[in-house]
């Protein structure tokens, strides 16, 4: 009798502990995540692993903007914001160069002014010192979330520890140990290799490469765009859900937050903004004016039949090549030239000259879509916008990464959660307040 009335009063508890739990997980908040490109996705994987209800809302399917086009390249040795002294006398010539590394389009040169003044702001020592510091200690960790992220999505086919390389090809070899130890000063290891060392590191590389720089603790994706949709692949088994539409609007009453697209209204607790190039707008309707601009960036896909084992990087020429799976990616050049302008192709195509200089044995197939173009969200001080913002409990900022959106995702991921749970993440996200501006 006793036994019957224990075995019925455990029943009765376990009835009451799924109701409990069933209680607290139809409880569990809710966030929208705005943007699906690589910032977004692995925030969705975090902050599902964190117990939130996570929706991804992008007009696009998963990694079609710069997460599909990018150079691949995991670059935590870029530590020095682009707005730099010795950046300036180089202006002119490069401006008056339309298919140079760095151009703007005359028609955009106006509305491109007014960031450029706060883009040569950001030159004065003191500002350029503090935005490398804050980029460094994103930087410094960045390669230790990818390496946890990768682990525990065995994503390792997709990643690779290889190195890359800067090389000279004019510059005398005190200029190359110069620029080497500007990288040591921040603590970057990096090794100087002569002419007969970098042949050996990578058999076909041009014999106009006198010098380079190997750095040995960066990456590269042979894929970035399956990189992108596999770690989704990973967040939707664990209950994250896609919405592909445009979200037009965005209101805050600080308990929730109203999102608004073409043909739906949808309510959720949270809300990460995470849409890069195009986060100036949906800023605007929440109270921020951001001096966002658009760089836009190009690749071109070629064949070789033996492609480097690493991203190089051209120190003149300003431009990198990565080893795909489907090829190997030129990629490079910024051009000022808004959201709204077509392709230009003379552009991308230059692409192509720079990368027979560095490496002959490349075939230009003009196999599939062999020109690209995307969309970089560039900020004045190089820094992107990350945190809560200043005007709402309930809505985040995660975008701006410029040319770092691949290095800095899966560490942008864990502190974006942590800040979102109250925790204490493992920097300071003051740097990248978006109430600096």
């Amino acid at each position: 009798m006793y036994t019957t009335q224990i075995t019925v009063y455990c029943i009765q508890l376990q009835c009451l502990f799924d109701i409990i739990m069933k209680q607290q997980n139809s409880k569990s908040e809710t966030i929208a995540i705005i943007g699906a490109g690589i910032i977004g996705v692995t925030a969705a994987f975090r902050l599902k692993q964190a117990g939130f209800q996570v929706t991804l809302f992008d007009k696009e399917d998963i990694a079609q903007g710069c997460s599909k086009g990018n150079a691949g390249h995991f670059a935590t040795e870029q530590v020095f914001p682009l707005a730099q002294k010795s950046l300036l006398p180089q202006v002119p010539k490069m401006l008056l160069d339309p298919l140079g590394p760095f151009s703007i389009s005359p028609s955009y040169f106006h509305k491109a002014i007014p960031w450029f003044f706060k883009f040569i702001n950001n030159m004065r020592p003191k500002l350029f010192n503090a935005n490398k510091e804050a980029l460094k200690s994103f930087n410094k960790i960045a390669m230790n979330s990818w390496d946890a992220l990768i682990s525990e999505t065995n994503l390792g086919s997709l990643f690779h520890k290889q190195g890359s390389l800067l090389t000279f090809e004019s510059v005398s070899d005190n200029e190359a140990i110069k620029v080497q130890r500007e990288y040591q000063a921040e603590g970057i290891a990096v090794e100087l290799l002569n002419k007969k060392q970098v042949n050996n590191l990578e058999p076909g590389i041009s014999n106009k490469v006198t010098w380079a720089l190997l750095f040995r603790d960066v990456a590269h994706t042979c894929c970035p765009e399956t990189l992108t949709k596999e770690i989704y692949k990973k967040a939707e088994k664990l209950g994250v859900e896609f919405e592909k539409c445009e979200i037009s609007t965005i209101e805050s009453d600080n308990k929730l937050v109203t999102i608004t697209s073409k043909n739906k209204i949808y309510q959720t607790d949270r809300v990460l903004l995470a849409t890069g190039a195009h986060s100036k707008l949906l800023c605007k309707q929440l109270g921020f004016t951001v001096p966002l601009e658009t760089e836009r960036g190009y690749h071109y896909m070629v064949k070789s039949a033996n492609q480097p084992n690493r991203p190089i990087v051209s120190y003149e020429r300003k431009f990198i090549m990565t080893p795909m799976k489907n090829g190997l990616r030129l990629a490079g050049t910024v051009e000022f030239a808004g959201l709204d302008k077509e392709m230009n192709t003379r552009r991308v195509d230059a692409l192509l000259l720079s990368g027979k200089s560095i490496w002959p044995q490349i075939e230009d197939t003009k196999e599939g879509n062999y020109r690209w173009m995307g969309f970089r969200p560039s900020l004045p001080d190089s820094k992107p916008v990350v945190g809560k913002s200043p005007k709402h409990n309930n809505i985040y900022f995660a975008f701006g990464h410029q040319h770092l959106g691949l290095t800095l995702a899966a560490i942008n991921a864990e502190v974006i959660t942590d800040c979102i749970l109250d925790k204490k993440p493992s920097i300071s996200l003051k740097p990248y307040s978006i109430d600096r501006f």
